[in-house]
């Protein structure tokens, strides 16, 4: 089976295509796959599959357990990268059905071959029951949360998975691998939660770590970003369009104030090329 494998930011994928390949158990596929001592090595497999509603689908499984992600900021920039180099379009504004909608992609194409995409992210679930988090509040916003003996104030926003945002002096003090777990899997979060640890360097300016949801920490999350940028908005610490810091890379991200949507241009980048036994 032929493979592709690509990052944004930092945030690596393995991409699959369903229209040459059928993938009967791609979870566990995943999870061999993205083995990084035994396996390609990366944060998740992307399938690139046909799609009814739009012009493709993307089916994206983590890394550590398997589990079927909504929606995946990183990869599905590297899904646009993919579907445009390798010739199955060759529109430069396409859309992409996902768990959480059809997004839509503009891909900023150099000398034949996509450089950057960004991507229309929609808008963000502020209420407690879309998130999803066990409260009665409406909106979960700058409340506290208690785990291993500290209490976090934190924000949560679904963007096509559930962010839980708090904000932090700085983020290389962060302890992740210890705190993650615990917050990632808390009751208030039912379907778990992707925690985003963020350090506001000034309104436009936020540096951010990221503990993911069946993949633990990564270079990289899209739509941790643009659930940071919308928090911090939220909570007065920055302007609606702010540059976010990973520790793989930047992205842009805007909550534009008339469409309520949130927008998120960053790199795709391929890394390399092979083949993998079914």
């Amino acid at each position: 089976m032929k493979f592709t494998k690509m990052h944004g930011a930092g945030n690596d994928y393995i991409l699959i295509s369903c229209f040459e390949y059928d993938i009967p158990d791609p979870s566990s596929l995943s999870v061999k796959m993205c083995d990084r001592h035994f396996g390609v090595g990366g944060d998740g497999i992307i399938l690139v599959c046909p799609s009814d509603v739009a012009d493709f689908k993307m089916r994206m499984f983590n890394s550590l357990d398997g589990s079927e992600a909504g929606m995946c900021g990183n990869g599905i920039r590297t899904f646009g990268k993919y579907v445009y180099d390798k010739g199955l379009t060759d529109k430069t504004v396409i859309t992409v059905e996902t768990l959480s909608g059809i997004k839509t992609l503009t891909l900023n194409v150099a000398g034949g071959k996509v450089e950057s995409v960004r991507v229309d992210m929609g808008r963000p679930r502020l209420k407690s029951s879309e998130i999803p988090v066990d409260s009665t509040l409406e909106r979960f916003i700058a409340q506290p949360v208690a785990s291993q003996g500290v209490t976090y104030e934190m924000t949560c926003v679904n963007m096509g998975n559930p962010h839980a945002v708090t904000f932090v002096e700085d983020v290389s003090e962060i302890d992740i691998e210890k705190v993650g777990p615990p917050l990632e899997n808390h009751p208030l979060f039912p379907e778990r939660a992707n925690i985003e640890f963020v350090q506001v360097v000034d309104s436009r300016t936020l540096k951010m770590r990221v503990w993911e949801r069946g993949s633990g920490e990564t270079l990289a999350c899209g739509t941790g970003s643009c659930a940071s940028v919308v928090a911090a908005f939220l909570n007065g610490r920055a302007e609606r369009r702010a540059k976010v810091i990973l520790l793989g890379g930047e992205l842009d991200i805007e909550w534009d104030e008339e469409t309520d949507h949130v927008f998120m241009t960053g790199p795709a980048v391929l890394v390399f090329e092979g083949e993998y036994p079914l």
